[in-house]
């Protein structure tokens, strides 16, 4: 397991939770390898990872001028070099212990392990319905390109292959989402055809500290993804929202 798997975890201002996710990762996988990907924090964030002294967690801090949370995760998966990455978000909405059952199917042969969210009103019942349209609508738009889809697009918990998605990333950057938090929908809208994908279920959580950075401008982003009519609407509900 040595060297085969870096998790990499956008972070900005998360000093209450950036420790308990490092020492709980680095208790439940000693082997694996730990990149906090910061958009310049104001807060301890970098004082008190590096403060760890572990070799094996690092915090990288990005350049002011291309801060988003989807530009985070890119760069962490082309900088990690190891032979799998996972994302996963720093507030323990995601469950650290999918981590290693998402490292068993990655293990077994997949190209992509997505965690796929068993119970999504632990969102509230707005966010829920919003997640459940647009997870129709997004397939609906995978499919229509011949592309593999996802039983929960709008997951931020996944696994992938380094040597399939290296050049993916690559190849189409001037085409990701970056400003985004939907990676997951650009790595299967520029993926393969051909993925081998498998998912793990997990129970979504409700944020441990800290504020929520979400906001109205990542529903528009997210359709941005999406081709002409996702555009289309994503105009629509700027005009609505005032944003």
């Amino acid at each position: 397991m040595v060297g085969t798997c870096t998790v990499v975890i956008p972070t900005y201002n998360e000093e209450k939770n950036i420790v308990n996710m490092a020492r709980c990762i680095r208790e439940m996988y000693p082997d694996f390898k730990i990149m906090f990907m910061d958009d310049n924090s104001t807060d301890r964030s970098r004082e008190l990872i590096e403060g760890l002294g572990d070799p094996n967690t690092l915090i990288v801090t990005r350049k002011p001028e291309e801060r988003g949370l989807a530009a985070s995760v890119f760069q962490g998966i082309l900088e990690c070099g190891t032979d799998y990455f996972m994302t996963i978000d720093c507030d323990f909405q995601h469950p650290p212990s999918a981590l290693g059952d998402m490292y068993a199917k990655m293990e077994e042969g997949a190209d992509l392990t997505i965690g796929v969210r068993d119970d999504r009103f632990a969102l509230g019942f707005i966010r829920w319905a919003g997640s459940w349209a647009f997870n129709i609508f997004a397939d609906l738009y995978l499919i229509w390109h011949g592309k593999r889809y996802s039983r929960d697009i709008m997951s931020g918990l996944f696994a992938g292959r380094t040597d399939v998605f290296v050049p993916v990333i690559r190849e189409n950057w001037d085409g990701l989402e970056m400003q985004g938090w939907k990676v997951l929908l650009d790595l299967l809208k520029f993926g393969p055809k051909d993925l081998r994908i498998s998912n793990v279920s997990y129970k979504f959580a409700k944020r441990a500290e800290g504020e929520s950075h979400i906001s109205p401008r990542v529903v528009v982003t997210t359709f941005n993804q999406c081709g002409m009519v996702g555009r289309f609407l994503a105009k629509v509900y700027s005009k609505v929202r005032g944003c």
